[in-house]
């Protein structure tokens, strides 16, 4: 597998940019999800400089690289060929050519197959570089309103209801938002599991065709959200589905009691209320003084 010699640039507004040379290392590239302004100047010289470009479809990744005036050939890498094309692509690099991997849009190897690529260019002790950009969890988090301090991407839920309720049922306790892909017509079904697993009263948010020009967030809890779906037509585009945390539930008096009096016993009264701060998000002055009161107690 061979890249292209010659001439190599970019294109911005009416500008033609020369890109400069790139070491040899498997570059991952972040493209737009949608609005194809989102490119960075980083990414397009990238592309533009590597010898090879790897895609998942080749003709999604054309209409980004004629945007932007990159003549660059492109070889495909995907689920249905990575036994067979990642061999070539990682003996390439190692013949000291560079590699940009990108997907048909958004941060590669998110639900893509690139991260097995990834995985055999470092045992074979070949660079790997991040080029960030655009990604549609991301994106979808943070306009989503939802607690963004801690997250877990679920990808996609299992098409067969049953695998699906025991997918979501692992997840039921997870102290972070949850982020999950879904297609549009399995949306309303993933949201009514999403309700008997998860709980009706969660916290929620749609994204729809983000950064398009039809972008929807649609927000509410699991429940509003599964309603309306269900009696709605069918969603065009592509979705994420945004689930806040289960609310923490209040710990008992008794059993806040009993957990200072056996941290009491191994510190000091303050530091014993201070670690019960941390464990039970109370306030350190309340506990210390509940902690005084059970000392004080015949």
């Amino acid at each position: 597998m061979t890249g292209e010699t010659g001439k190599r640039s970019y294109v911005v507004g009416q500008t033609e940019i020369a890109a400069r040379p790139l070491d040899p290392a498997l570059y991952l590239v972040a493209t737009p999800i949608g609005n194809l302004a989102d490119i960075t100047l980083r990414a397009l010289e990238t592309l533009a400089a590597a010898d090879i470009v790897a895609c998942e479809d080749t003709r999604v990744s054309r209409v980004l690289l004629d945007r932007y005036g990159i003549r660059r050939r492109t070889t495909a890498y995907h689920e249905h060929n990575a036994g067979e094309a990642g061999p070539k692509l990682i003996a390439a690099l190692e013949a000291g050519q560079s590699v940009a991997l990108i997907s048909d849009a958004g941060t590669p190897l998110v639900s893509d197959p690139g991260y097995r690529l990834v995985g055999e260019a470092l045992d074979h002790g070949i660079r790997v570089v991040p080029i960030p950009g655009p990604s549609a969890p991301l994106a979808a988090l943070t306009a989503s309103g939802l607690p963004s301090d801690a997250f877990l991407f679920a990808g996609f839920l299992p098409v067969k209801s049953g695998q699906r309720l025991a997918r979501l049922e692992a997840l039921r306790a997870v102290p972070a938002t949850l982020i999950f892909f879904e297609s549009p017509r399995r949306l309303a079904e993933s949201l009514g599991a999403m309700v008997e697993a998860l709980g009706g009263e969660r916290k929620a948010a749609i994204g729809r065709e983000l950064t398009k020009t039809f972008e929807e967030m649609r927000t509410g809890t699991l429940r509003a959200l599964a309603d309306h779906y269900a009696g709605a037509d069918t969603p065009r585009g592509e979705i994420v589905v945004c689930v806040g945390a289960a609310e923490a539930k209040a710990d008992e008096p008794e059993d806040i009691d009993r957990l200072l009096l056996s941290l009491a016993a191994e510190m000091p009264a303050s530091k014993a209320a201070a670690e019960a701060a941390k464990m039970t998000g109370g306030q350190k002055q309340a506990l210390y003084r509940r902690l005084l009161e059970l000392k004080d107690r015949p």
